[in-house]
């Protein structure tokens, strides 16, 4: 494994509320190591864009981070409190793109210079300099004719071109990681295809660490090296792509992939979850997913479980890897997942996971 470039620990976040406090992020833990690709998948609100947040002071005004350390490149990212102490990492060594490029590019502004605004404050450069090296990257993340598209405005742009704008300024400084929150999300299937690819090709290309946050499985399963599933503020289960498609531990995980679309039968209703998240006001004992899980043990109604090994990559935080747990089988949907993914591709399916 290649050395760890960013690590979290014991992380906790609050939310003031009115009078109330919400716990978004509980006491979660993830070290992440250079040049990987890092995917955080969950249902919304189980705090994937929250906890990424955090490494660049991003949280909301009513948001604090109230436990834990971030370390990276051995100083502590939860110490920093001015603007002008995060501008020495947010979006030079740390970057992100968001999943809306409208709600990212400025409307009343030319795509130039949004760009050149970026390269000017964190590099130094000169108005022509940093106009060159706009254009180069425009042109690097397959803008055609780049130089006369310079001063267009991102109305003039499709939706797949104004993402590929915001990917050539999350870049423009060269981050070491870049965040990539829901990026295809608001496009169509088509262009959705071509960001992932361009992306993947430029991390190649520019050697960065990726962390997806995504719902699409489909998605994680193309991209990712490693998994890291979230539920109710946690990390429940994380380890390898192929370890948590094929071999996933928790019955959140097997929900999950159990509603995986692909996998749906003609003529048969498709999986979903019963049931609703956690209330994150309150404090929640025991297995955060308990209620929702119909393979739930007595004690996961009573005492939070701790990270079973199931190799040297692979943890779960499920009381049904105790040694004294009964023998639970996974969902019938789940089972010999490898040959009904080789399947699917071999029609034709989209879908797969990358090998190791």
């Amino acid at each position: 494994m290649s050395e760890i470039i960013i690590s979290a620990k014991d992380i906790e976040v609050k939310f003031r509320v009115r009078d109330s406090y919400l716990t978004a992020i509980r006491n979660v833990s993830l070290d992440l190591y250079n040049g990987e690709t890092f995917a955080i998948v969950g249902e919304s609100g189980s705090g994937k864009s929250v906890f990424t947040k955090t490494f660049t002071g991003m949280l909301e005004s009513n948001g604090k981070i109230t436990n834990g350390s971030i370390m990276y490149h051995g100083q502590d990212l939860t110490k920093l409190e001015t603007e002008k102490e995060w501008s020495t990492i947010r979006g030079v060594k740390i970057a992100t793109i968001f999943q809306d490029p409208m709600t990212s590019l400025n409307p009343i502004r030319t795509i130039g210079s949004q760009i050149t605004e970026v390269i000017e404050k964190h590099q130094k450069l000169s108005r022509a300099e940093a106009k060159a090296q706009a254009i180069s990257m425009m042109e690097r993340v397959g803008i055609p004719e780049a130089a006369s598209r310079f001063d267009n405005y991102p109305f003039q742009y499709s939706g797949g071109m104004r993402q590929r704008i915001v990917i050539a300024i999350a870049l423009s400084c060269h981050p070491e990681i870049l965040i990539c929150d829901e990026p295809t999300t608001a496009l169509d299937v088509t262009i959705q295809a071509q960001i992932i690819k361009l992306i993947k090709d430029l991390q190649k290309e520019l050697g960065f660490t990726a962390i997806y946050i995504t719902h699409d499985l489909g998605v994680v399963a193309n991209v990712a090296d490693r998994v890291g599933v979230m539920y109710g503020g946690q990390i429940i289960e994380y380890g390898t792509v192929n370890e948590v498609f094929y071999d996933p531990q928790h019955p959140y995980t097997w929900a999950l992939l159990s509603a995986l679309p692909q996998l749906g039968v003609k003529g048969q209703d498709l999986y979903y979850i019963t049931g609703t998240p956690p209330s994150l006001y309150n404090e929640i004992k025991g297995d955060a997913f308990a209620p929702r899980n119909p393979q739930a043990l007595k004690i996961d109604y009573a005492k939070e479980p701790p990270f079973f090994q199931v190799s040297d990559t692979h943890f779960a935080k499920t009381w049904l890897l105790d040694p004294r747990a009964p023998k639970v089988e996974k969902p019938e949907a789940i089972r010999d997942l490898h040959e009904k993914i080789s399947k699917m591709t071999s029609k034709g399916g989209a879908f797969h996971v990358r090998a190791d």
